[in-house]
C-alpha cells in the first residue's frame, strides 16, 4: 500500500469514527466503523488485512476528544457527513415511540383522561399515565383532563394533601392539565343521571343481602326486585339519596343481561350506601354514592373524553359501561388497555398503602425518602421529570406487563444534567447501611503532603472551559478514600493537583507530567484537603454516607445538581450548621 493510500484510510477512519462517536455519544470502536468505510471506499477491500491496523490510531485520537472537539473536527474533515449525521440524528428524535391512536382522524379534537384516586401521593408507576397521555396531548394538539376518582370515603379515603401533590407531580413531569375536575363536587350530577336511567328502566334498586343476589348473579338467575314498578324504583332511590337506608340495605343497580357469559356483568351496582363522611366539606353530607364504572362512565362522556387508556385487568370496566352508554344512546370512546409496569432497584412494594403503612412505622421517613419509589423521592434525589418520560413513553402501551429498569431513567437524566453539573471532589468517610444486605463501607484516610503548590484548579466542568476553574486550597494534610491509597513507593494523580508518590504513609509531590497516567496507567483519585472543607451527609438509596467535600460545596445552590467526582450525580438539598465544630451540608444522591 502506497503513503497515499495509507494517508486516505487514516483520514476516512478518522471521518468514520467521529461521526460513529457523535451518533451514539460514546467511544469509537474499529469494528463499528470497518463495514461503512469499507462499503464506502471499494478501494480499500484488496487491503483489508492492513485497514484496522492504520485505522486504529486514527480512531484513538477520536476518542481522547470532547464531543464538541468531535464536532469541530468532522465539520472540517467532512461537513457532508457532519449534515447526514445531523439529519439523521433529529430523525431520530421525531420518531414516535407511542403508536397512532385508533381513529383519530374521526375527532375534531384528541382528548383524554388521568383519573387518579387521591388516596395518598403518586408512586412511580402512577406517572406512566401523564407521561403516556401528556405526550399525546402534545402529539395530536390535543387536550387532556385531571379528573380525581374520590368517590370511596372509606376504602380508598381520600388524603386532602395529595390532590395539590399530584398536580404538583404532573407539572414535574412537565405537563398542564387543560381541565382539572373533582368527582366528589359532580355527584348531583350523577344522581341526575341515575334519575334518567331508572326512568329508562335501566336501573332498579335491589335490598337483597350481597351473598345472596351472588348466588342468583353466578347462576343467571333475575333478582326478585329487578321487576319492581318505576314508582318504587324512583321512590327507594330518592331514599338513598336522602340517607334513609344504612350501608348494605339497599343498592342501584343497572340492570344488564342476566345470563351474561361473564358473571361480572350481571346487573352491577351503580349507587351504594357509605355512611363514613367524605373529609371534603363540601362532600361530607353524602351518604349515597356512585361505584367507580357508573361515575366515571358518565364524567368521560360529559367531559368529552374521546380515547381512555386502562389497566389490562379493567377490561370489564368498558365492558360495563358499555351498557349505560347504550340506555343513553352515546358513542364509547376509544380504548386502550396495557399491562401492569414494574420498577426495579426498590425494596419497598410500589403501593400506596404499603408506602404509606411503613411511612407510619417509622421504617421510611416519608414520602420523599430516598427507600421510596415515590416521584416525590426521585425528584428529592435531582431526577427531573423528563427522564422520567421518556423512560415511560418508551414502554410504548403494550398489554403486555412491562419492566422499567431504573438504569433507564439514570441514562436519561445523566443526558440533562451532565452538561450543566459543575464537578465536585467528595471523599466518603461512612456508611449507615439502612439494610442488612448492603455490605458498603468507606473510610476517609488524612495522608500528609508535601513539595506541591498550594492550591488546585481543576475545572468547574471538564467540557465547558470558559466556565473557569474551582479554586481549592491545599495544605498539608489531604483526605483519600482508603481503598485509593497506592502501594508503598507507587504514584498516584491527585485529580485536578498533580503527582504524587506515596511513601512511608505521606505523598510528595512529584515533576511527573499527564504521561504518566497515559502510559505507566498512574492512578487518578479523588481528594480533599483535610483542614479546609465541608462536612457532607449525602442520602442514599441504601443509607447515608457522611464525608467531606471541597470548601466550594458549601456554595453551591440548593437544588443545584453537582457531580462528584468518581462518585455520581446528587442533588443539593441543603447547607445547614450542626454547630461551630460540626457544620454539615446534605446532598440526596441521584445515580451513578
Amino acid at each position: 500500500m502506497d503513503e497515499e493510500l495509507r494517508e486516505r484510510v487514516r483520514e476516512q477512519a478518522e471521518v468514520y469514527a467521529l461521526y460513529n462517536a457523535l451518533k451514539h455519544d460514546s467511544d469509537a470502536q474499529v469494528g463499528a466503523i470497518m463495514g461503512p468505510m469499507m462499503g464506502e471506499n471499494p478501494e480499500f477491500r484488496e487491503h483489508g488485512d492492513k485497514i484496522a491496523g492504520i485505522a486504529a490510531p486514527a480512531i484513538e485520537e477520536v476518542n481522547d476528544l470532547d464531543q464538541a472537539e468531535k464536532r469541530a473536527r468532522l465539520e472540517e474533515l467532512a461537513p457532508e457527513k457532519l449534515a447526514e449525521l445531523e439529519e439523521e440524528l433529529a430523525a431520530e428524535e421525531e420518531e414516535e415511540v407511542l403508536p397512532d391512536l385508533p381513529n383519530a382522524d374521526e375527532y375534531d379534537e384528541i382528548r383524554m383522561r388521568c383519573a387518579p384516586n387521591p388516596n395518598g401521593p403518586w408512586h412511580l408507576g402512577h406517572a406512566r399515565m401523564p407521561s403516556v397521555i401528556g405526550t399525546y396531548k402534545e402529539l395530536y394538539d390535543g387536550s387532556f383532563v385531571v379528573r380525581f376518582d374520590d368517590t370511596d370515603p372509606e376504602t380508598k379515603r381520600p388524603d386532602l394533601d395529595a390532590y395539590d401533590q399530584i398536580l404538583d407531580d404532573i407539572e414535574y413531569l412537565g405537563f398542564e392539565p387543560d381541565d382539572v375536575i373533582k368527582a366528589s363536587d359532580r355527584v348531583e350530577t350523577y344522581y341526575e343521571y341515575a334519575r334518567e336511567l331508572v326512568a329508562e328502566g335501566g336501573a332498579y334498586t335491589c335490598s337483597c343481602p350481597a351473598e345472596e343476589f351472588s348466588e342468583l348473579k353466578n347462576s343467571g338467575e333475575p333478582c326478585p326486585h329487578r321487576d319492581k314498578q318505576l314508582e318504587t324504583v324512583e321512590e327507594e332511590f330518592e331514599a338513598m339519596v336522602d340517607g334513609e337506608y344504612g350501608e348494605g340495605e339497599m343498592v342501584l343497580r343497572v340492570k344488564t343481561d342476566i345470563e351474561h357469559k361473564n358473571p361480572a356483568l350481571r346487573d352491577w351496582v351503580a349507587f351504594r350506601i357509605i355512611e363514613t363522611p367524605h373529609p371534603r366539606e363540601e362532600a361530607e353530607e353524602y351518604r349515597c354514592w356512585p361505584m367507580l364504572d357508573f361515575q366515571s362512565g358518565i364524567d368521560d362522556h360529559l367531559t368529552g373524553v374521546t380515547h381512555i387508556i386502562r389497566g389490562i385487568d379493567l377490561q370489564d370496566s368498558a365492558k360495563r359501561q358499555a351498557f349505560v352508554y347504550d340506555y343513553f344512546d352515546w358513542e364509547y370512546p376509544e380504548v386502550i388497555h396495557w399491562g401492569h409496569v414494574q420498577i426495579d432497584a426498590y425494596d419497598v412494594k410500589m403501593s400506596t398503602s404499603t408506602i404509606k403503612e411503613k411511612i407510619e412505622a417509622g421504617d421510611l421517613d416519608g414520602w420523599d425518602d430516598p427507600r421510596a419509589p415515590t416521584i416525590q423521592s426521585v425528584r428529592r434525589r435531582g431526577i427531573r421529570g423528563e427522564a422520567i418520560v421518556d423512560a415511560m413513553t418508551d414502554l410504548g402501551v403494550s398489554t403486555s406487563n412491562v419492566d422499567l429498569a431504573m438504569s433507564s431513567i439514570y441514562a436519561n437524566n445523566r443526558e440533562l444534567v451532565d452538561p450543566e453539573a459543575p464537578r465536585q471532589f467528595f471523599v466518603r468517610d461512612d456508611f449507615e447501611a439502612r439494610s442488612p444486605d448492603v455490605e458498603e463501607s468507606y473510610d476517609a484516610v488524612v495522608v500528609p503532603l508535601s513539595g506541591g503548590p498550594d492550591e488546585a484548579n481543576p475545572p468547574v466542568h471538564p467540557e465547558h472551559e470558559e466556565r473557569g476553574e474551582r479554586e481549592i486550597p491545599v495544605g498539608d494534610r489531604v483526605f483519600v478514600e482508603e481503598s485509593d491509597l497506592p502501594e508503598d513507593g507507587e504514584k498516584v494523580w491527585l485529580k485536578g493537583y498533580g503527582p504524587v508518590r506515596y511513601e512511608d504513609g505521606a505523598f510528595t509531590y512529584t515533576d511527573d507530567t499527564i504521561d504518566v497516567v497515559r502510559e505507566e496507567g498512574v492512578d487518578v483519585i479523588h481528594w480533599v484537603d483535610a483542614d479546609e472543607n465541608v462536612r457532607v451527609r449525602m442520602r442514599t438509596m441504601d443509607g447515608d454516607v457522611t464525608g467531606y467535600a471541597e470548601p466550594g460545596f458549601a456554595e453551591q445552590p440548593v437544588d443545584e445538581i453537582v457531580q462528584f467526582v468518581r462518585v455520581g450525580f446528587a442533588r443539593v438539598d441543603a447547607h445547614t450548621d450542626g454547630g461551630a465544630d460540626d457544620p454539615e451540608s446534605v446532598a440526596y444522591y441521584a445515580h451513578p
